[in-house]
C-alpha cells in the first residue's frame, strides 16, 4: 500500500467546476443523518478532473466509462465515508476523491476511493481505502500505465488498497476482501470489550478462543496467497 501516493492528473483532464453540495444531499435517498454531515462536514465540492477519451485518449467501457476526480474540502478534520458514498451514489463512473483539509501552517490531501460496481438504479460500493494525509505540496506521482480506463482504474487504486492483490484476482475480489477484513476488525474489537466486562473465568476463556479464531480469519485475508 502506497500511504503517501497522490498522482499528478493530466492538465488536458481539467475540469474545475465548482458543484453544490445541495446537488447531493437534498436526494430524496439521502438520509437526514447524512444531511447533516454534508452541512457540518463539508466546505466545497469541485468536480476538479474528467478522465475520459476525449482527454486522455483512452477508451472506456460499461464498468469504467470514464474516471472522475472530486475534490472536497473539509471543514474541519476530515470528511466521512457516508458523506462520499452519497456522492459516489449520485455519479455513475467511478470517482477518485481528493479530501484537503487546513492545518495551522500547512494544507494536507488525502486520497480516497472505493470499487464501484454498476447495477440497477444504484450502483454497488465497496468499502473504501485511502491513502493517509500528505502535506499539500508534495511532489506527485505519474499516472500509471494503461491501454484504456478500466486498466487505468485499476492501476490507481491497487496501490492504495489495505490488502495485496492475488495472483488472478479480480480487483471486485480485492475489495471484497476489504470489506470481509473491516467487518472482522470489528467483531474483534466487540469481543474485546465482552471479554473485558465479563466476570466468569469460563466464558472468558470460551471468548478467548472465539478472539483467537476471529483474527485468524483476519490474517488469512492479509495474506496475498489464499490458505488451502
Amino acid at each position: 500500500m502506497s500511504d503517501l501516493l497522490l498522482y499528478r492528473w493530466p492538465p488536458a483532464a481539467k475540469f474545475g467546476r465548482v458543484i453544490p453540495k445541495t446537488k447531493f444531499y437534498e436526494q430524496g435517498t439521502v438520509s437526514s443523518k447524512v444531511r447533516q454531515k454534508f452541512v457540518a462536514e463539508v466546505q466545497r465540492i469541485t468536480w476538479e478532473f474528467k478522465l475520459a477519451d476525449e482527454t486522455v485518449h483512452l477508451r472506456g467501457d460499461e464498468t469504467v466509462p470514464e474516471i472522475q476526480v472530486f475534490g472536497v474540502d473539509a471543514k474541519e478534520d476530515d470528511v466521512s465515508d457516508d458523506v462520499l458514498a452519497a456522492i459516489d451514489k449520485a455519479v455513475a463512473s467511478p470517482i477518485i476523491f481528493e479530501i484537503t483539509r487546513a492545518r495551522e501552517r500547512d494544507v494536507e490531501t488525502r486520497m480516497v476511493a472505493c470499487h464501484k460496481q454498476p447495477g440497477g438504479t444504484r450502483p454497488k460500493l465497496s468499502a473504501y481505502f485511502s491513502t493517509k494525509w500528505v502535506p499539500g505540496d508534495r511532489e506527485r506521482s505519474p499516472l500509471p500505465p494503461a491501454l484504456d480506463l478500466p486498466s487505468l482504474h485499476r492501476g490507481l487504486l491497487i496501490p492504495i488498497l489495505p490488502v495485496s492483490l492475488r495472483s488472478g484476482e479480480s480487483l471486485a475480489e480485492s475489495t471484497e476482501r476489504v470489506g470481509q477484513a473491516r467487518k472482522l476488525e470489528r467483531e474483534i474489537t466487540k469481543i474485546e470489550r465482552r471479554i473485558e466486562n465479563e466476570p466468569q473465568f469460563n466464558r472468558k476463556v470460551a471468548l478467548r478462543r472465539e478472539l483467537k479464531t476471529q483474527a485468524a480469519a483476519l490474517a488469512a485475508l492479509f495474506d496475498s496467497v489464499p490458505s488451502g
